[in-house]
């Protein structure tokens, strides 16, 4: 998503599908957190990502356990809480999860497809 705030590389895969997309309470706040590190109010940043089109799931229990889970098995790759909870709402979902950061290409058997924005 923030690829696609900033004309980043990969920015034109996420124009594509983010309005079939959805994320959890937690990487929203990240969004924002980011986008008022360049300048934004909160509020606007919330306006932002609203007007983008995607979905916004709530973080509960179940993902929490997932993401927790995830832990062990990402932390080779030096994922963040973030990172994992993008994860564990994929799989629950059993949908997939975009991502810039090629850290992300070696994870392998936690049940979730990984798309790479950048190769």
């Amino acid at each position: 998503m923030l690829a696609s705030f900033y004309g980043e590389a990969g920015a034109d895969i996420v124009d594509d599908i983010i309005r079939e997309s959805i994320i959890s309470t937690v990487n929203a706040a990240e969004v924002i957190s980011k986008l008022v590190e360049r300048g934004m109010t909160a509020a606007m940043a919330k306006s932002v990502l609203i007007d983008t089109g995607i979905e916004i799931a709530p973080f509960d229990l179940d993902q929490a356990e997932i993401t927790g889970d995830l832990r062990g098995k990402t932390r080779a790759q030096g994922l963040s809480l973030g990172d994992r909870a993008c994860l564990a709402l994929a799989k629950r979902i059993d949908g997939r999860a975009v991502t810039a950061d090629r850290a992300w290409a070696a994870i392998e058997d936690i049940g979730v497809e990984i798309v790479l924005l950048r190769r």
